[in-house]
């Protein structure tokens, strides 16, 4: 096409977009040497009957957002007319929209989010202070200079654009990004604005839109108050349950629901990226918000709090309502709820492949760092920890054991190899670990243990902190050892906690268990065979759970040990020789935990394995007869299959 060799004062050098209405042309004014962006508008290009009121707003708006002075706002510098052209001379913008990022598949930051979200936030507060309301806000119009500053472009044009289109028959800009108002056709205020800007935010956050179909799905979703977008934390694991509610507040539906204004969405925005980056590990102490805006922060938190809390409730429709009110149907979700996960390993791909699994029910926090993940866990409450052993700097043996002094609550989880034999047996001794996983792991079987792991972190918040140690003087401990040595260290080590009984192998012991209130049963898996003994255990555990079963041994087969960990649940394992000292702590945790188990009947049933018949079918016929005798006396069934 032939270029126009100048609009007014300006060279033309090229085009560089096109709009609905016209060109954008790269220009230059050669009196001050500056480069410059032209939208210009051909008057023929109008229809007849349209070209004058259309011209006359064009200049109207132009002039008002040539009142919008803001680092993150194009600047316009002039509005003029050339023969049958208008034109907007404004700033030249070197870099790309947002919109090609997003087209791209470009993954932002946590970071970057922040800083588009507040530089767009600003903007808008600005321009709505002087009285202008873009009304198109979306990632086209949004430009990225060179150095990643936002600049708004099209401040006060949209409208106009809008109008035109609209009279010949079209909805104009893109529906993805538009209020429910404008749908219906009423006028488009601040809360437009705010609303397309928590679009954007939801596609930096999730990669997706809110809402997607053609232009009349998307309308019946946006105008429906029972479709609500899902909580960015269920698409990016790295998002906050405060993030969630800051969002889902921008895309409320009734205006009064949204925020009041842009700097109020900015602080609190600001703060959900906050915790976000301490969800991630990524938080510093620059990134908390500075005094003044912390005000800002309690005020703007108690004003969306309640509109928040208005969003859950039920509704009906107003009588004459031009706007379907809401009715009887579940709002905005808040992700407030969901449990914590942290995950520690020190390969990314692991990192990855974790959080890809568990993002949609849980926040995951995921670092390579170990100081940085005890950072965290002193500062937030974690359901469940999932760590690798091997770790550079801390094993995660010790990882666990800190963690548990800190986060006691937790329930922590160790990822290692068939080989670390060692950190098996330290991990369930120093760190409670409740499960063993190997690698590679399946996915199902992970996600199985994780969940039990956090409905039993849950439940122990609940409980009352333990009581000082004073044992019911029915509740004994059974020792299974087939010489009696161990039996007669441990009756000398606990005689002051709790009665001590013998059985010299699995047979006696179920008579043992039958025949009075055991609460835990201290097991030398060396007496006899020891793939026997260890499957009376696995099935002691699976039908009677409240059981707890500390095993001595000097066995080095990790396959047993690992079958133990995950089909049994053993509360600790005791190498030989036993340090009797270690042994005693050992059993008296094992007894105020079987008392915690009393307390919390539930807790006791989400502590069972998951239930496995090998064990069951390698027992001979007479002990599977103690087994059910033993559940009959304890008022206990067997777990379905």
């Amino acid at each position: 096409m032939m270029l126009p060799e100048r609009i007014g004062k300006y060279r033309v050098d090229a085009v560089i977009g096109r709009g609905g209405m016209g060109l954008v042309y790269r220009g230059f004014d050669t009196a001050i040497e500056r480069a410059v962006a032209i939208k210009a508008i051909g008057r023929t290009s109008l229809p007849f009957d349209e070209q004058t009121a259309t011209l006359d707003r064009f200049r109207r708006e132009a002039q008002a957002a040539g009142r919008l002075v803001h680092p993150n706002i194009v600047q316009v510098f002039e509005y003029g007319e050339d023969g049958d052209t208008a034109f907007i001379a404004m700033e030249l913008v070197e870099g790309c929209s947002l919109h090609q990022e997003l087209a791209a598949r470009r993954r932002f930051t946590l970071r970057e989010v922040a800083r588009i979200m507040a530089e767009l936030l600003d903007a808008l507060a600005h321009s709505h202070a002087q009285g202008v309301v873009h009304r198109d806000i979306k990632p086209a119009n949004i430009l990225l200079n060179a150095d990643g500053r936002v600049k708004i472009t099209d401040f006060g044009i949209a409208r106009i654009e809008s109008s035109n289109l609209t009279q010949s028959g079209q909805m104009f800009g893109t529906p993805y990004y538009m209020a429910p108002e404008q749908f219906l056709g009423q006028q488009a205020g601040p809360a437009a604005d705010l609303y397309a800007a928590g679009v954007i935010a939801y596609e930096l956050l999730t990669s997706i839109r809110p809402y997607s179909g053609g232009t009349p799905q998307i309308m019946r979703q946006v105008l429906d108050l029972e479709t609500l977008p899902i909580p960015p934390s269920r698409l990016n694991a790295n998002a906050s349950a405060t993030l969630d509610e800051v969002v889902l507040t921008a895309l409320a539906k009734p205006i009064e629901y949204r925020f009041t204004s842009a700097a109020e969405f900015g602080t609190l925005f600001a703060q959900g990226i906050v915790d976000s980056l301490a969800l991630t590990g990524d938080a510093t102490p620059g990134d908390a918000l500075p005094g003044p805006a912390a005000g800002v922060l309690m005020t703007g938190l108690a004003g969306a709090g309640s509109r928040l809390a208005a969003l859950r409730r039920q509704y009906t429709v107003p009588p004459g309502s031009t706007f379907p009110g809401p009715r009887s149907a579940a709002r905005p979700i808040s992700s407030a709820h969901k449990p914590r996960l942290l995950v520690v390993d020190d390969e990314e791909r692991i990192l990855s492949a974790l959080k890809s699994v568990f993002r949609t029910d849980y926040h995951v926090f995921a670092t390579s760092d170990c100081e940085r993940a005890l950072a965290f866990i002193t500062k937030y409450r974690v359901n469940a920890i999932v760590s690798d052993q091997r770790m550079p700097g801390m094993t995660g043996v010790e990882l666990l054991r800190r963690a548990k002094e800190i986060a006691p609550g937790s329930m922590r989880i160790l990822l290692t190899g068939y080989a670390d034999l060692a950190a098996i047996v330290g991990s369930i001794n120093d760190g409670e670990i409740y499960r063993f996983v190997a690698k590679p792991w399946d996915n199902n079987e992970l996600r199985s243990i994780v969940r039990e792991a956090v409905a039993v972190s849950i439940e122990l918040a609940d409980l009352a902190p333990p009581p000082s140690l004073q044992m019911q003087p029915d509740r004994a401990l059974l020792v299974v050892d087939e010489n009696g040595e161990l039996y007669r260290s441990t009756r000398e080590l606990m005689a002051d906690v709790a009665p001590v009984r013998q059985a010299s192998g699995p047979e006696a012991a179920l008579g043992e268990l039958a025949a009075g209130d055991i609460a835990v049963v201290l097991f030398d898996i060396d007496t006899g065979n020891p793939s026997d003994n260890a499957n009376l255990i696995k099935t002691l555990k699976q039908d009677h759970p409240q059981l707890l079963t500390l095993v001595v041994t000097e066995a080095s087969d990790s396959e047993l040990m690992i079958g133990l960990i995950n089909e049994a649940q053993i509360f600790r394992f005791i190498n030989k020789p036993v340090v009797l000292k270690s042994l005693r702590g050992h059993l008296i945790a094992a007894m105020e935990r079987a008392q915690q188990f009393e307390q919390a009947p539930l807790l006791v049933r989400r502590q069972a394995p998951e239930p496995s018949a090998a064990p069951r079918l390698a027992l001979p016929g007479h002990w599977l007869e103690h087994v059910r005798a033993l559940g009959e006396r304890l008022g206990l069934r067997r777990r379905r299959s």
